[in-house]
């Protein structure tokens, strides 16, 4: 999302230059040989490519394309994997429903435990990611923070974790700080950009250093992801991401 006139490659190399790590999001358009070359650290890609979690129908294909997102990212050292509760087909749900019902949650809580086990065996670790219904994702159910926490902690595996999005949960639920607290040993990872506009820390209404005070205060060591359009150049985006987590 930053460095965009440059080839992927290119974008993936200026990253790792600057000091960070990069994230990915789909795999299979992309060289993996090629971005493994880099040398680049790249901690997350997403992990599936087809099916919903909440479909007795589709869930299978989420578990199969699962297995192969874990070959790929054998190949990329990466070992932590993105998944939604619906296929998202640019940025809406494939099969749109805007009503959760008990089997929906029954299905992803059991498909996501067979992906727990591949996880397992893998070593790697799936993270569900809460997404906004109101902007960017219509038609994604159980797509609130409080439902991915939710699944994750029924589910109760190691290898399953939540992909905390805060831009996502300021849009659709906001508390923001008290959200980092409640999810605590259940976040995986953690992904910023700033509301409106979907871009860096400091351009909208979130308060960045007030989350970064919560995520120290629960001891959160792990990573926190730009996943953000810059509206700065690219290298000003970027700085402005670290200073809001390093004071």
């Amino acid at each position: 999302m930053v460095f965009r006139d440059l080839p992927v490659v290119q974008r993936v190399e200026r990253i790792a230059e600057l000091g960070f790590a990069v994230e990915i999001w789909s795999w299979h358009d992309k060289d993996l040989d090629a971005l493994a070359a880099t040398g680049a650290t790249i901690t997350s890609m997403t992990g599936y490519l087809r099916g919903d979690l909440v479909d007795p129908a589709t869930a299978d294909e989420v578990v199969r394309t699962a297995r192969e997102s874990i070959e790929a990212a054998r190949t990329l050292g990466v070992t932590r994997l993105n998944l939604h509760t619906a296929e998202l087909v640019d940025g809406r749900a494939a099969r749109p429903r805007h009503r959760a019902t008990g089997p929906m949650w029954l299905t992803a809580l059991r498909t996501l435990e067979r992906i727990g086990d591949l996880g397992a065996a893998a070593g790697v670790q799936f993270c569900v990611e809460n997404l906004n219904t109101v902007v960017d994702h219509p038609g994604v159910p159980l797509a609130r923070a409080k439902d991915t926490l939710a699944l994750v902690e029924a589910v109760g595996h190691p290898n399953v974790a939540m992909m905390l999005d805060l831009y996502h949960a300021q849009i659709g639920e906001g508390n923001l700080v008290e959200l980092v607290r409640r999810c605590g040993p259940a976040i995986g990872e953690i992904q910023v950009a700033d509301v409106p506009g979907r871009c860096e820390p400091g351009t909208g209404e979130i308060h960045y250093p007030a989350i970064a005070r919560a995520l120290r205060d629960i001891g959160f060591t792990g990573t926190i992801g730009l996943e953000a359009w810059n509206s700065a150049p690219s290298e000003q985006a970027l700085e402005a991401f670290r200073a809001a987590f390093s004071g």
